[in-house]
């Protein structure tokens, strides 16, 4: 399987998914197209961890002021599936491995991946 979760009206997303030969993957726009339980729990069998899929530099993570609260993975997992700019993206999924974020590591690891 060949998956990538993004967000459209992400600059950073746009220019990866340029960079990046998605041919042949499945894509999901989550605005649009929000993530589902189900997709959340197969991204979370890959990384053991919903606070590894949440995105901490979102808007919305310092105006509720979640840094000064104690999240605890169900927290991250609830927070993700009722607004999508939680999800830390982009994810991409090949076979069996996850790429998550935006990190030029992971985008390098992502890009030799698929050599």
């Amino acid at each position: 399987m060949k998956k990538v979760y993004f967000l459209q009206t992400c600059d950073t997303c746009r220019r990866i998914l340029k960079e990046v030969n998605i041919e042949g993957f499945e894509q999901q726009e989550i605005k649009s197209s929000p993530i589902t339980v189900d997709q959340l729990e197969e991204l979370y069998k890959l990384t053991n961890s919903y606070e590894g899929l949440f995105n901490k530099r979102a808007k919305l993570y310092r105006e509720m002021d979640l840094k000064n609260q104690n999240l605890q993975e169900q927290d991250y997992k609830q927070y993700i599936l009722d607004e999508y700019t939680f999800l830390k993206r982009p994810v991409f999924v090949v076979e069996d491995e996850i790429f998550v974020g935006n990190s030029k590591k992971t985008i390098e690891s992502l890009k030799a991946k698929l050599l």
